[in-house]
């Protein structure tokens, strides 16, 4: 992003950025045991996406990706306070 900023702005580059080990990182699609285990803990009374991302032991990422899923598919709600329920 530097690097295309720089020349904007009249300063000179001065030596490219390379990107870290591994290139950028990419989602991984939840493994089926992730989804059951994250859907399990869901039920009508709403839980904070925090304690989903502790109790399942999956990253936030992951999290996020299958309430996302969810909430497309219509069996998601979400309520103030970052709190989702099952519909």
């Amino acid at each position: 992003m530097l690097a295309v900023v720089r020349p904007i702005l009249g300063q000179r580059i001065e030596q490219p950025i390379d990107e870290p080990e591994g290139g950028p990182s990419r989602l991984t699609e939840p493994a089926s045991d992730e989804r059951a285990r994250i859907v399990d803990l869901l039920g009508t009374a709403p839980v904070s996406i925090d304690d989903l991302v502790r109790l399942s032991q999956s990253t936030p990422a992951i999290v996020r990706t299958v309430l996302l899923e969810l909430e497309i598919a219509g069996r998601l709600e979400r309520h103030g306070g970052d709190l989702v329920s099952l519909v």
